[in-house]
């Protein structure tokens, strides 16, 4: 029989060939044969020559080469189910204290700015403190879920996506509200309605190159503004903000931590937003990027306002 056409690598693959199995799987945990050399003490031609035993041995490709990363084929997968199982085995045998030897490697995340300096980051001290031989790569932007998330673990994304081949999780919500500098209001006025608005500038995203729908339809409902600082990071519009260059449109759980901001027409503006985890089914296999998930369910931001009625 066509190994490819089998369920599972028979007992005597899995038996005979350990470490090419535990390296599949390390590879197809962490993406890439540098890192899982790295998590192996290996070198890269180490890995790349058992992946290839490995699949003489069950007659097919385990894995494919994408843009940022590899990707399990049918019979990888298959065949990462049978090194898992073993694993699973081995974690038997060894005490609570051994079992911090699963949190080691890297995990890399993908999140938007403000989320990875105000939310992320410090989860992931946290995190670093239980587990002092696991390390953490953050990739910065805000962009809509990728439909290949190759090279990335765990990826966190503005709005609800719409996915293939992945677990959308819900994180937390917060709101984008209207702020100033005292300093500001005191020069150019406070609005007092959102008609008065339209004579101030706005703080915030490069409007043709925004591709998050949710970020775009926060600005659909404020009067017509000039832009003032446009930028495809969010930490510089709330600094252009500090600096009196407008009023910033913010995510409430990062003004509300700078005194120096003050909320413009707060009961009548914010727009409704969540944050959403993105996770391929594999990497939750390992057990530091299922640690990395739960350490940011757990966090959020506090945010001490409610949602204004008619945005909700």
């Amino acid at each position: 029989m066509h190994t490819e056409a089998m369920n599972a690598p028979d007992r005597r693959v899995m038996t005979d060939h350990l470490d090419e199995l535990m390296t599949l799987l390390a590879v197809a945990r962490l993406g890439r044969y540098t890192t899982a050399a790295d998590s192996l003490g290996v070198n890269h031609s180490t890995v790349s020559r058992r992946i290839s035993s490995l699949e003489r041995v069950l007659g097919g490709r385990v894995m494919l080469r994408g843009t940022s990363g590899w990707a399990l084929t049918d019979l990888g997968q298959r065949a990462v189910e049978a090194a898992e199982k073993i694993e699973e085995a081995m974690g038997g045998l060894t005490d609570h204290e051994q079992d911090h030897a699963a949190f080691t490697g890297t995990v890399r995340l993908g999140a938007p700015d403000a989320y990875s300096v105000h939310i992320a980051a410090p989860a992931m001290a946290g995190l670093l403190h239980r587990y002092p031989q696991l390390s953490i790569e953050n990739i910065s932007a805000t962009q809509r879920a990728r439909q290949v998330r190759s090279g990335l673990d765990l990826e966190v994304v503005v709005e609800k996506p719409e996915i293939r081949h992945a677990t959308a999780s819900h994180l937390t919500d917060y709101a984008l509200r209207l702020y100033a500098t005292r300093e500001y209001l005191e020069r150019n006025g406070t609005p007092r309605t959102a008609s008065e608005l339209s004579a101030h500038p706005l703080n915030y995203y490069v409007e043709s190159i925004l591709t998050v729908d949710d970020l775009d339809r926060a600005v659909a409902r404020l009067p017509r503004m000039r832009r003032g600082v446009a930028s495809t990071n969010i930490l510089a519009h709330v600094t252009a903000t500090l600096a009196g260059a407008g009023i910033g449109l913010l995510p409430d759980y990062v003004a509300q931590k700078d005194p120096r901001l003050h909320p413009v027409l707060a009961e009548e503006i914010a727009h409704p937003l969540s944050y959403w985890a993105v996770i391929r089914p594999d990497a939750m296999r390992n057990p530091a990027v299922e640690a990395v998930y739960r350490a940011l369910a757990e966090a959020g931001p506090a945010v001490h306002t409610q949602i204004a009625p008619g945005f909700s």
